[in-house]
């Protein structure tokens, strides 16, 4: 078997084609521009193109399979010659569950928290030996690959992410699974680009759960309005299952939950979280985990790359770093800090850097996210908003978006930066939020500086 991957250079495909190199097939791939750590990776592999461009050439009747990602555009000339030889085009899901058609799959979906619980339904089921493929949108100590595929696991865990399929497939990623379980974590508008309004992006949510295998089980958050008008009104065969989040308690050992009777001392915090423990619960009790050894698994749960990170602790200080930059994420990450901290100051740098983040109608939804964090900085990059062609933005406008009096405003990474160089940091934390890096901070070694 010969797959050949179109822009095999991004986070996702790269893992793929990593993984299905892994499992014995022949790879092959092509990009424009490749950068770490995907280079890196795909060279340990043997997998990284000799040189980088797009070679229509090399396309070919001997290809079996053509992996198209969303770099790629839909005039790739690799794509064209494909089409003109009508050798068998996927998009990234649609290939992940041509090789899982066969396993019980799980499908772990909404707004925010999937990478989360995908990783702790994962790290449970390696804890107690079970035999699984699995794809996550982040790395996770104790595995090497974002994909995992096999001939031979029953089961196949997939993170459930709504946005496009490839070019050329405009459906959402999630609706290709087709799980025999499914979660929903709740539903916050976001991907405003490709999903112009709010009834349209919820409409997606709703696809789901149709989409569900016959007899399946769906487990959703209970205190999501959009979740209970789907939750309420789904085919008769689907098992409905609702979760909220899980009691705890604070100290300064961190966060304990009490369930039957029986503490368990958790590695992670914050109200998500707890909500994302509980429904991860539920996905393992369908696949035959019982609740009292699913929480003792999880406790060892530290957490995914860039989902609240640790980043460094010391007795008086700790630093974070989050993937968080929808409206939703910024407000439950900042206000989970404080809560975890409250006799600590929290400062929360926060980079305006996704397409709907950086969109002058999408500003006002931020307004009071930040108002948990001592002080909020900030940030976007003026050339980041002409290259992705939106009408410039203000920081008057960034400040008055974000409504509470805490808020500074930057413009200029370098400015940001010695504003954090010259903080005292003895007794407050640092939270970093943002899918970007604020225009070339390297987090560990910026932190291991500001932080002795």
């Amino acid at each position: 078997m010969h797959i050949h991957f179109i822009a095999i250079g991004g986070a996702a495909m790269h893992n793929l084609a990593i993984a299905l190199h892994n499992k014995g097939y022949k790879v092959t791939g092509s990009d424009d521009e490749i950068f770490d750590p995907s280079k890196s990776r795909l060279n340990k592999y043997g997998l990284l193109p000799k040189e980088f461009g797009w070679f229509p050439d090399k396309i070919n009747e001997d290809i079996d399979v053509i992996v198209l990602g969303m770099h790629a555009r839909k005039d790739n000339p690799e794509l064209l010659k494909a089409q003109e030889l009508k050798l068998k085009v996927y998009s990234y899901p649609e290939y992940l569950y041509e090789q899982c058609k066969d396993k019980k799959r799980v499908a772990i979906g909404g707004s925010h928290g999937k990478t989360t619980i995908t990783s702790m339904v994962m790290h449970v089921l390696k804890k107690f030996d079970y035999k699984f493929d699995y794809m996550v949108g982040a790395q996770i100590e104790g595995f090497e690959t974002m994909v995992q595929l096999s001939h031979d696991a029953p089961i196949a865990i997939f993170e459930g992410d709504e946005y496009l399929s490839s070019p050329i497939d405009l459906r959402p990623k999630f609706h290709w699974y087709k799980p025999h379980i499914a979660l929903l974590t709740g539903i916050a508008w976001d991907h405003i680009n490709v999903f112009p309004t709010w009834d349209n992006y919820v409409s997606q949510f709703k696809i789901f759960a149709d989409s569900l295998e016959k007899d399946a089980s769906l487990i959703w958050f209970l205190h999501d309005e959009e979740l209970q008008n789907i939750g309420s009104n789904l085919r008769e065969d689907i098992k409905s299952i609702v979760y909220e989040e899980l009691p705890s308690k604070i100290s300064n050992n961190g966060t304990t939950t009490t369930f039957n009777g029986i503490d368990y001392n958790l590695s992670v915090f914050g109200e998500h979280n707890l909500q994302n423990i509980n429904g991860a619960r539920l996905v393992c009790n369908e696949l035959g985990i019982s609740d009292k050894d699913f929480l003792t698994a999880i406790t060892s749960f530290k957490g995914a790359a860039k989902r609240l990170q640790t980043l460094k602790e010391t007795e008086n200080t700790s630093v974070f770093l989050d993937f968080a930059h929808s409206p939703s994420k910024l407000k439950a990450t900042t206000k989970a800090v404080k809560e975890q901290y409250p006799n600590r100051q929290l400062i929360a740098c926060m980079e305006l850097h996704t397409f709907s983040s950086l969109n002058k109608e999408f500003l006002p939804e931020y307004y009071n996210t930040m108002q948990n964090a001592d002080k909020a900085y900030i940030y976007f990059n003026p050339e980041v908003v002409k290259h992705k062609k939106l009408p410039e933005i203000t920081k008057e406008e960034v400040y008055k978006a974000f409504g509470s009096d805490n808020i500074e405003v930057f413009s200029d990474t370098n400015e940001l930066q010695a504003q954090l160089k010259k903080t005292e940091w003895k007794d407050k934390n640092l939270l970093f939020m943002s899918s970007g890096n604020f225009s070339g901070i390297d987090f560990p070694e910026f932190t291991q500086m500001l932080i002795t």
